[in-house]
């Protein structure tokens, strides 16, 4: 029983004159599909200038009329974590966003969450195989001594605060220290081995945590290291191979940091997967045995854990919000289809409206093109007809830094 955008109840012979009744026979409920790593519903996701850019935020960057967000929806995601790209050592501090299609680009924010900010490592930072890298650091070391720099920057930008109160302002420094007093917490690219390690020690070094690492596909060859320290792992189902970097990544390692005691997400960073991930958590349970449950955890309740929401959403438990999912078959098998997605109580996607929907679309498309044939027909003055552009953001890992695709829509197609 669902009331007041919260779960009231759970149970058997629930009952109350005022609701609606949705008939789930032979359905499954599940709790909202959680998205770890995304870039969609932001205008851009890069400030590639310099490589520490902790002053930048997605929230100043929203479009909440990225229809990314109702397709998401079709696919079972209620909340999406918005992430800067990877071109930074120290990148942009993130938003975390529930998927309220036709809301406005604050009324997206998930109100409460803990602030997060996106770190990087590896070669979309170091880019030496762009050719054209005019900027520190050009190898993996030179991407440790940043760090090291910039929080021993923010130590006496600390210590300078501390003895003058009224001293100039710092924007990057100051997000900085956030981390370092455990007020804003760090998601980090990440690929290999070596890069992994001494991030860990870095955070051990000046006391603070990298609390998820994100993509990490050696995470099985440091998952010991990282239970130690107290990351979370947020990864991909099977994508590898698409750069040097990820030579040694096998389908077998969300399983891995599963089973030595990682709290294991599945991202998308892709707004195509995204709508599919319950079928990427599906993957989990061939590569590696994972139980059906704790497969569909992996992009439920592990990253509302990892993004510290857990007591809001991520499972069906009374007192939480309303974010919840029927779908037509167990959400692990490539048949099922999300009939409804609610956030907050309220029905965001419904199918049987979609198709609704979808017919109306097309009859007004029709019409428009009839109009358009007619005054063509009459000797109307005609335009060259120019396509619609919708840019794709991504993390990049196809490529040396941020891929960005751009998608040609043809008005009459």
């Amino acid at each position: 029983m669902i009331k007041g955008g919260k779960i009231a109840k759970i149970g058997k012979n629930l009952s109350d004159a005022t609701a609606t009744v949705v008939d789930g026979t032979g359905k499954h409920l599940s709790a909202g599909i959680i998205d770890e790593h995304s870039h969609i519903a932001a205008m851009s996701i890069n400030e590639g200038g310099q490589s520490v850019t902790s002053e930048a935020r997605i929230a100043d960057n929203l479009n909440p009329e990225d229809i990314n967000i109702y397709r998401q929806l079709s696919g079972g995601v209620t909340s999406s974590h918005i992430l800067h790209g990877s071109a930074n050592t120290i990148g942009g501090q993130t938003q975390l966003i529930k998927l309220r299609w036709g809301a406005n680009d604050e009324d997206l924010k998930f109100a409460g969450a803990d602030p997060f900010i996106k770190f990087a490592l590896g070669e979309n930072v170091k880019r030496t195989t762009s050719q054209s890298n005019n900027r520190y650091p050009d190898t993996r070391m030179g991407v440790e001594e940043v760090l090291n720099d910039a929080f021993d920057r923010a130590l006496d930008y600390q210590k300078t605060l501390k003895a003058n109160p009224s001293a100039r302002r710092d924007l990057e420094l100051e997000a900085l220290v956030e981390i370092l007093n455990k007020k804003r917490f760090i998601t980090c690219h990440s690929y290999v081995q070596p890069e992994i390690t001494y991030a860990l020690r870095i955070g051990d070094k000046y006391g603070f945590k990298f609390n998820t690492f994100t993509h990490i596909l050696e995470g099985y060859k440091v998952a010991d290291k990282m239970k130690v320290h107290g990351s979370s792992a947020s990864t991909f189902s099977d994508w590898f191979m698409y750069k040097t970097e990820v030579q040694d990544a096998i389908a077998y390692n969300a399983a891995i940091m599963q089973k030595v005691g990682l709290n294991v997400c599945i991202n998308s960073d892709d707004a195509e997967m995204a709508r599919r991930l319950n079928q990427e958590a599906a993957k989990v349970v061939k590569y590696g045995g994972v139980s059906e449950e704790e497969a569909l955890k992996m992009v439920t309740l592990n990253p509302a854990k990892a993004l510290h929401v857990a007591d809001k959403v991520g499972s069906i438990k009374t007192g939480k919000d309303a974010d919840v999912v029927l779908w037509t078959d167990n959400p692990l098998s490539i048949y099922a289809k999300v009939e409804k997605t609610i956030v907050d109580g309220i029905v965001y996607f419904d199918r049987t409206k979609d198709a609704e929907m979808s017919k109306k679309i097309t009859a007004e498309k029709t019409r428009l093109i009839q109009k358009l044939l007619g005054e063509k027909r009459s000797g109307m003055p005609m335009g060259r007809p120019m396509p619609s552009f919708q840019t794709i953001l991504t993390c990049g890992d196809h490529e040396h830094e941020d891929h960005m695709a751009t998608i040609y829509e043809n008005q009459n197609n």
